[in-house]
């Protein structure tokens, strides 16, 4: 239930969300009472715009991504631990297991191994029934691994996390099996400052390797880089949206987990 809930309440924070019953409210009220219907498309139109403008949504992106900015040369581990949430199931039309926009996780693992920074990779996901169905993101993900020449038996799979927290006490589970001190942990930028702190709490000494940086210094240049650009990057655009609202649910992830004592 609480797996349900954290997808679904936060969804009434989100910018879109909010927009959404706030037209809701307005539409509601605008015979009776419309200046309160003024007043709720007045803050719809207002979230949509600050929101998904360049400016606001890289310097959120920005707030997390930069955390942990990688050193020129990673340093070694006993293994390497990728978080699910990078590939999408093998189902029609697609041909085989595809990478999403997460995807830069599986490769960047496998690049991190073929460099002999660890022995093993641990993949960390299972797959959340009401989400879509197939396998688990671990066999997907070793699935893809295996295909780029990674060898089977450096792969170790751990298929029942839905969500971070479960990542960190299941990993922590195969280490101590193992025997394992050190890991790499590979997630999305966004993802790794609550990731960091979730396998830290349960005790791991996890050396951070942040991948899928969607904010370089270059894209923060480009904001400013003319009158004109400046200008434009004010304007309303759904990829600064979408990566706003990623932003926010990390951040509003981080206090529901710090409620429940995961941090």
């Amino acid at each position: 239930m609480f797996l349900y809930l954290s997808k679904l309440l936060p969804l009434f924070f989100y910018p879109l969300g909010l927009a959404c019953m706030s037209l809701v409210v307005a539409l509601v009220m605008l015979w009776k009472r419309p200046r309160v219907a003024a007043i709720a498309i007045t803050l719809s139109l207002t979230l949509l715009l600050v929101c998904s403008n360049a400016w606001v949504a890289k310097s959120l992106v920005r707030s997390l991504e930069w955390q942990n900015i990688p050193p020129a040369t990673v340093p070694s581990a006993e293994a390497i631990v990728v978080l699910g949430g990078a590939t999408k199931s093998a189902f029609p039309p697609r041909p085989t297991v595809d990478l999403s926009e997460q995807g830069d996780r599986i490769i960047y693992a496998a690049q991190l191994y073929r460099q002999k920074k660890a022995n093993f990779i641990i993949l960390s996901g299972g797959r959340i029934d009401w989400r879509g169905s197939g396998s688990p993101e671990s066999a997907d993900m070793a699935n893809i691994l295996t295909s780029i020449g990674i060898p089977a038996e450096a792969i170790i799979q751990e298929p029942d996390s839905l969500n971070t927290y479960q990542n960190a006490v299941n990993v922590r589970k195969i280490l101590e099996s193992r025997g394992i001190k050190q890991v790499l942990l590979i997630t999305s930028a966004m993802h790794m400052p609550r990731s960091l702190k979730i396998f830290q709490r349960q005790g791991i000494n996890v050396i951070p390797a942040p991948t899928d940086f969607l904010v370089s210094e270059g894209e923060i240049a480009e904001l400013s880089s003319s009158p004109k650009a400046a200008i434009l990057n004010l304007l309303p655009d759904t990829d600064n949206l979408h990566q706003f609202t990623n932003a926010l649910k990390e951040y509003i992830g981080g206090f529901v987990y710090r409620l429940r004592g995961w941090l």
